[in-house]
């Protein structure tokens, strides 16, 4: 095996795996101000502008990023424990998509589909009596937000909030509104994770949510039979394709979807994964291009077809250069 090893162009001959700038899918954070705003849990990530956001992703989009997915941080003012703006007309994010598409055509836009950036509670739905999510009534709220990202301009809506049935609810609404061609990436196999801590600061939930847990609608890290039987329900009630929340613990799992389910199966890796990362490579930007790329590398091995990385923009650099 080392006669294979022993020169760059025979390793480069045998490779097995190969990560594009075309693999990755860039979160970002969006709000209503003009100026960019630090995120403090993250390093070299900010809250955006749309004006800001448009500048970046036009570069990176030139380089081969062929998608964004966009978050956004809603004022406190706005929240309420309905979630209520974010049917709202007036919400921020839907004239920003709309500015996103109109100079950007070609650029993919996917929108999260949930309430925790709206809630005062921090969940991803309206409560029940008993504190718990209310999940029939947090499906229809979610496909009535679905269909006004997809009316603003959003190719990709994203349920990211667990709640049994909502592809299947989302999918009606767009049928009933002629709107065949919405993609749904479902978020079938997330995980009630530690490592979410940095994007609920980045979003402003993570005071809201204070001293609560999701692990009564988000899946047990324990489990893995779970993620097949949530995975294929969601297909089954109209998911184009399917995410597992987060990659680099979960490489199991995105390994056994990827050999069982027939449709494209994206990762996230989460804001907890890259800040571990950017705090190991502490400064070095060649450590953070080496150990990103290693990372990425990995969770592309194990099956995913893109990739969610807050890395998107250095590795986007590095990939096209």
């Amino acid at each position: 095996m080392r006669r294979t090893r022993a020169h760059a162009w025979s390793r480069s001959l045998v490779r097995e795996t190969v990560l594009l700038a075309e693999d990755l899918i860039w979160p970002v954070f969006i709000h209503q101000h003009a100026s960019s705003s630090s995120i403090i849990a993250m390093d070299q990530v900010c809250r955006l502008g749309v004006d800001q956001l448009l500048k970046q992703a036009e570069r990176l989009h030139r380089k081969g990023l062929q998608a964004i997915a966009v978050f956004p941080v809603i004022e406190p003012e706005h929240k309420d424990d309905m979630g209520s703006y974010a049917l709202d007309d007036s919400n921020f994010l839907f004239s920003a998509i709309s500015k996103i598409k109109q100079h950007l055509p070609t650029l993919g836009v996917i929108a999260d589909v949930a309430l925790d950036p709206y809630t005062t509670h921090g969940h991803d739905g309206v409560l029940a009596a008993d504190g718990s999510v209310d999940n029939d009534r947090t499906c229809q709220i979610l496909a009535k937000q679905a269909v006004k990202l997809l009316q603003a301009g959003a190719d990709v809506v994203a349920p990211s909030d667990m709640q049994d049935g909502r592809v299947r609810v989302i999918r009606e609404h767009l049928e009933s509104l002629s709107m065949h061609y919405g993609l749904i990436l479902s978020y079938s196999a997330k995980y009630a994770s530690a490592f979410y801590g940095p994007f609920r600061q980045a979003v402003g939930s993570a005071g809201s949510l204070a001293g609560k847990s999701k692990d009564h609608y988000q899946m047990d890290f324990h489990n893995i039979k779970e993620a097949y039987i949530e995975t294929q329900m969601d297909v089954s009630e109209g998911a184009d394709w399917v995410m597992v929340k987060p990659a680099m613990a979960y490489m199991d799992i995105i390994c056994r979807l990827s050999a069982s389910i027939n449709v494209p199966i994206m990762a996230y890796q989460v804001s907890g994964e890259y800040q571990m990362l950017m705090k190991l490579a502490d400064g070095n930007e060649d450590q953070v291009r080496a150990l990103f790329y290693e990372t990425l590398v990995g969770i592309k091995r194990s099956g995913a077809s893109a990739i969610f990385t807050y890395a998107a923009p250095v590795m986007v650099d590095f990939l096209s250069s």
